[in-house]
């Protein structure tokens, strides 16, 4: 399934799967928005399937946004398959931004 990111009001939603073959186009597609904005605010509730590279390519925002002093959330605690994914990582996932 593709990978579809839609703004909608600062929240950017992430439609479909996060796996090996998109994993680092993602990464460095919001690596450049971390950038130039002092928050990104990330949402995985609509995420269908995610592999460990996806898992790897969001920790590594969190980190680099984290140390550079940046606000990061990915909000979808709810969502299962992503939860159980980040599995002993899932402290970085959110069930809101507010």
């Amino acid at each position: 399934m593709a990978l579809k990111i839609t703004n909608n009001y600062g929240v950017f939603e992430i439609n479909g799967s996060i796996i090996a073959e998109n994993a680092k186009s993602l990464q460095h597609h919001f690596e450049q928005l971390l950038f130039t904005s002092d928050s990104v605010i990330l949402s995985v509730d609509n995420v269908k399937k995610i592999d460990a590279s996806g898992v790897s390519a969001l920790t590594n925002l969190y980190k680099r946004a984290m140390k550079s002093n940046k606000i990061f959330y990915i909000i979808g605690k709810e969502n299962k398959k992503v939860q159980k994914a980040f599995g002993k990582v899932n402290y970085i996932l959110r069930g809101d931004f507010v």
